[in-house]
């Protein structure tokens, strides 16, 4: 597993299974927040990186959303660090629970025990809450309750699979449920404007929103009807 420190608070830990998955350690105050847990056989490694960093012990762990390569060291890391607390949006856990389908799938399937994961903090109007120093906005459209966490000290945006990347580019997420709600979604660079995008499967995206016009006519059989960018909830 390659580990790569991407800002002053950040660093990605990356491995390679047919395609590159990725998850991030976030510094806080308190300890460690990792976003996302990739697949099993990544927790050893997880841990290993923790612990070389010297930057405190394992927090919390937040979730993009809870496909299979998204939690999959989950039950590994909390033996190593028992009762650390998992965050996941409050529409992503009946599907990774196994409750009910995603969406586009015939069968549930359960990836995280029941009662494992708590709803991400929503204030009183629903809006979800910081957690640590990231701030989680909710971009459905590759899964449910697909949310990206914004450091905003840092200037980095950790989005999941809200994008693939490759050489630098955004590209369409693969196995995404609903095109034009991803489509949609994607304007969440324009709104926060990050110095520097990372997402789970392909490499980091310096500036993201200058790109953004160009990703959208590249995509534009799953706008909108009329061709305009629909606003953001």
């Amino acid at each position: 597993m390659k580990m790569t420190r991407i800002s002053e608070h950040i660093w990605s830990l990356k491995t390679w299974m047919v395609f590159p998955i990725t998850v991030w350690l976030v510094k806080e105050e308190d300890g460690v927040t990792l976003v996302d847990a990739g697949m099993p056989t990544m927790a050893k490694g997880i841990s290993a990186a923790i612990r070389s960093l010297g930057i405190g012990p394992l927090k919390r762990i937040v979730l993009t959303h809870g496909h299979s390569d998204h939690v999959g060291a989950i039950a590994r890391l909390l033996k190593d660090w028992p009762g650390v607390p998992v965050y996941a949006h409050r529409l992503e856990i009946p599907h990774t629970e196994g409750q009910t389908p995603y969406p586009g799938r015939k069968k549930a399937a359960a990836y995280l025990p029941r009662g494992l994961a708590q709803p991400l903090p929503e204030s009183a109007d629903g809006r979800l809450e910081r957690i640590g120093e990231l701030q989680p906005h909710w971009t459905p459209g590759h899964a449910p309750g697909h949310v990206v966490f914004y450091h905003e000290q840092d200037r980095v945006l950790l989005a999941g699979d809200l994008f693939n990347a490759r050489k630098g580019k955004l590209r369409f997420p693969m196995f995404t449920f609903d095109k034009p709600l991803a489509l949609q979604s994607s304007l969440i660079v324009r709104e926060l404007a990050p110095e520097h995008l990372e997402v789970c499967h392909g490499g980091a995206v310096p500036r993201p929103a200058d790109q953004l016009d160009e990703y959208w006519r590249a995509n534009e059989r799953y706008a909108a009807a009329d061709g305009a960018h629909p606003r953001r909830n």
